[in-house]
């Protein structure tokens, strides 16, 4: 049966059929994903589990590699330390450690302790010279260098609930930002001798609990933010400005599509190349949407540019897009509850159509050649 001929809501003209490439299942029981990181050349990807433990895979053939094991508690994050050591990869835990393991023998290499009693939610490398860990703990900021696991710093004054998320500003390294349940957004300076007193720069109150955020924009000022109650915010960081808050997100993408109604909000995904923002949804029963987030002049959450259905039974909790050089003709890979890797392949020739379908705008293109480095956004 034809994609149109099931759905009466209007499907845009410029999209692709796609199917369900294959699906993986990590583990036997009630194991589920967390999170999906791609290594800087795209030769593996890194997904955490509900088992305490990394696996890591084949982005292209789903080939599966090996796993690092060694924290006690939930991994929160995971992140790979990019062009400088590629075949590193950390993760921190509420077992209160960041954990570094080198993925060509799944040893773990370096630890760092932040004390029995703290939980580490988010994690990230930075600073001026690259060389700091920051590290959103319990209420507090904490610092480290990581080439002595020496902590510099703790920043205990401008939280009052636990800090969510920790990330180095893109193109602005020594500019830090952390995030807590406690609705505030703080922006760092990390030069120098750190302390609340003389390096924190300004407060965003975004007035509830916040549950990730990310940069986007040309030069990465404009920051999208997810709460946990499931609202999303975009603002100007370098002003302090909201430029739109979107209280009734779940109402306004499930209005965009004819499904279930949207149940939660997984995460953003911005392409610079197409300077456009998509907020992907999911619904209790692992159907994802990538509604596309106008910001400017009007401010709406758009019709569903893409529908992936068919290879989740339950919430999903990861997407990673994959790159425009190692497609390969995936679109990209899916995690969650039901302890599935689903790939997604964007050919019209995809050996198994079902229901998904794809915005031509979504599909990754060759890169153009530009005049200036660009980094991924987070």
């Amino acid at each position: 049966m034809d994609v149109e001929e099931q759905r009466p809501f209007p499907i845009p003209n410029n999209v692709k059929r796609f199917g369900l490439k294959n699906s993986i299942q990590t583990n036997f029981g009630d194991d589920y994903v967390f999170q999906i990181i791609p290594k800087d050349d795209w030769s593996s990807m890194a997904v955490s589990l509900s088992t305490n433990a990394v696996k890591l895979y084949s982005p292209v053939m789903g080939q599966y590699y090996g796993e690092c094991k060694g924290h006690t508690a939930t991994i929160n994050q995971i992140l790979f330390s990019g062009h400088s050591n590629p075949n590193i990869l950390s993760s921190c835990s509420s077992d209160g450690t960041i954990r570094t393991w080198d993925t060509r023998t799944f040893q773990q290499v370096s630890i760092i302790n932040a004390g029995p009693s703290q939980e580490i939610f988010s994690f990230s490398i930075g600073g001026p010279s690259g060389n700091l860990v920051a590290a959103g703990c319990d209420s507090q900021v904490l610092l480290w260098d990581w080439r002595n696991n020496k902590q510099i710093a703790c920043l205990e004054d401008s939280h009052v609930d636990d800090v969510t998320q920790v990330h180095f500003i893109p193109e602005e390294r020594g500019k830090l930002i952390s995030a807590s349940v406690d609705g505030l957004v703080c922006i760092f300076d990390t030069t120098g001798d750190i302390n609340d007193d003389d390096h924190l720069e300004s407060v965003i109150n975004v007035g509830t609990s916040i549950a990730k955020v990310g940069f986007f924009g040309e030069s990465y000022q404009k920051l999208w933010c997810l709460t946990h109650i499931e609202t999303l915010g975009i603002w100007d960081w370098k002003e302090g400005r909201n430029e739109v808050n979107f209280s009734d997100t779940r109402t306004l993408a499930s209005e965009s599509w004819n499904l279930d109604h949207v149940d939660y909000f997984v995460d953003c995904h911005y392409s610079r190349e197409a300077e456009k923002l998509w907020l992907i949804g999911g619904t209790n029963a692992g159907t994802l949407g990538f509604f596309p987030v106008n910001y400017s002049e009007t401010t709406t959450i758009g019709g569903a540019e893409a529908i992936l259905e068919g290879g989740h039974t339950d919430v999903v909790r990861s997407v990673l897009p994959m790159s425009r050089v190692h497609s390969s003709g995936i679109f990209g890979w899916t995690g969650g509850e039901d302890g599935r890797l689903c790939c997604w392949l964007s050919d019209d020739d995809s050996p198994q159509k079902n229901q998904s379908w794809i915005s031509s705008s979504l599909v990754m293109k060759p890169e153009r050649t530009c005049k200036k480095n660009r980094h991924h956004p987070y």
